[in-house]
């Protein structure tokens, strides 16, 4: 759980950042409707919670360097026992003070009156510029009532600043709680995908592997995913952003799964590949420790003071070496990489950045430059290997994907892999499956 001293320490951050000129604001996520009077369940939006850990839609939260009233100003719904009766409980305007630190709270209606006085003086205005048109307007409108007033000595902001380009760099650094948070969702998803080799055999179904991952998160006390999660059985696997998962498991084929439960409001993400019988094929196995090998040569360049893009040059350069010798691609090395001509094999990069968000925020360059990898830092390292039904894919390995993805900590000293509590060398990967229960058909 994050302390409320972690949130005062965030707000405090990001208004040094603002400074005295500036004002901040920023919207909370919106209740979604799923179809007709049905809402989707609620997730705050990360760059709100991240600043107020308050969890109820709808609300603003305003940052004002300096303020004698104060610096945290919410505005937010109040209590009102009807609703409350239908929806559940508020926090409203006295709990969003008690328990979330705000220096002074306001309902909702009460904001296109209020929030003008706010910005009034003020020649910096930081928001999330662009995200939500309809938001981009009600910003406009509050600065333009104090627009209305300048002959009365009001002064409007003429400064108007995207807030994710201080906000998001200040939440790629991660904390020793969001750290703890992060170590734990991994757990939990390293947990149910050990639950899951270890109960699948032929003739299950894709969905059925998705359940077992779901419930065995929720039971761990993680209720939702931080992702639609991807199961793919057979040449299933070659499609990257595969969601039906509604075939059937068969016999002698590979199933990858990528799925990560979120633990509040922090992500964990996991992908494993592995024999649906339990035991791998030789010309599988030489394919997934190939993707292996790529793996393992990114996570040793991600280390602090490396660059962001040394483990995806690691990772291409043991692939394109691998499809050389497999006879997938013909010439020399270096050439082949310059030309990409791996890339209709694997076609994404080997990482992203993780946290609140599954591809979480944070610029991957500065001034031009790949970035320095730093403590403190979460990235996943996920080389993969898509192979089509084409005369250039020696026939053994066609139709096959394997993907194979862990989430990183950088360190002081090196790395920590949150995730690897689930094995993936295939001898492992047969021993778990192997061990537990027959493979054969239900």
């Amino acid at each position: 759980m994050i302390p409320a001293a972690d949130y005062q320490r965030r707000r405090r951050a990001l208004l040094h950042r603002i400074g005295a000129t500036g004002l901040a604001i920023l919207p909370a996520a919106h209740a979604t409707t799923r179809n007709r009077d049905v809402q989707h369940p609620f997730r705050q939006h990360s760059d709100f919670s991240y600043l107020t850990g308050f969890p109820e839609p709808d609300a603003l939260a305003v940052l004002i360097p300096k303020r004698k009233e104060g610096e945290f100003v919410l505005f937010c719904q109040p209590r009102d026992p009807e609703r409350e009766q239908w929806d559940g409980s508020r926090c409203g305007i006295e709990g969003a003070m008690t328990h979330f630190g705000a220096d002074q709270a306001h309902p909702l209606s009460e904001i296109d009156t209020i929030l003008p006085t706010l910005i009034d003086g003020k020649t910096q205005l930081y928001f999330p510029i662009g995200n939500d048109s309809l938001f981009d307007q009600r910003v406009f409108f509050w600065v333009n009532q104090v627009r209305d007033k300048v002959r009365t000595g009001a002064v409007a902001p003429n400064t108007f600043i995207h807030l994710d380009s201080i906000l998001h760099e200040q939440r790629l650094h991660k904390t020793k709680a969001e750290i703890a948070l992060m170590r734990r969702a991994a757990q939990i998803s390293a947990q149910a995908h050990c639950h899951v080799m270890r109960c699948c055999k032929p003739g299950m179904t894709e969905l059925a592997l998705e359940t077992e991952f779901h419930h065995t998160c929720a039971n761990a006390g993680a209720r939702f995913n931080a992702y639609p999660t991807i199961v793919g059985g057979g040449k299933n696997a070659c499609i990257l952003h595969y969601t039906a998962n509604s075939a059937l498991l068969h016999d002698g084929d590979l199933v990858l799964i990528d799925a990560g439960c979120e633990l509040q409001d922090y992500a964990s993400d996991i992908t494993r590949t592995f024999p649906v019988n339990g035991r791998f094929t030789p010309a599988q196995r030489e394919l997934y420790l190939l993707v292996l090998r790529a793996q393992l040569a990114a996570i040793d360049c991600a280390q602090p003071g490396k660059r962001w893009n040394e483990p995806h040059d690691a990772a291409v350069r043991v692939l394109t070496k691998g499809l050389i010798r497999l006879g997938i691609l013909s010439g020399k090395v270096n050439t082949l990489i310059k030309e990409e001509a791996y890339k209709p094999y694997y076609m994404h990069r080997t990482g992203h950045w993780l946290g609140m968000d599954v591809h979480d925020v944070g610029a991957y360059k500065q001034d031009g430059e790949w970035r320095i990898l730093e403590p403190g830092m979460v990235l996943t390292i996920e080389p993969g290997l898509y192979l089509p039904n084409t005369d250039a894919v020696p026939e053994p390995y066609r139709q096959l994907g394997i993907r194979i993805e862990d989430d990183i900590l950088i360190t002081k000293h090196g790395n920590e892999m949150l995730s690897a509590a689930v094995p993936k060398h295939p001898d492992a990967i047969e021993a778990l499956m192997t061990n537990h229960s027959l493979r054969t058909a239900p």
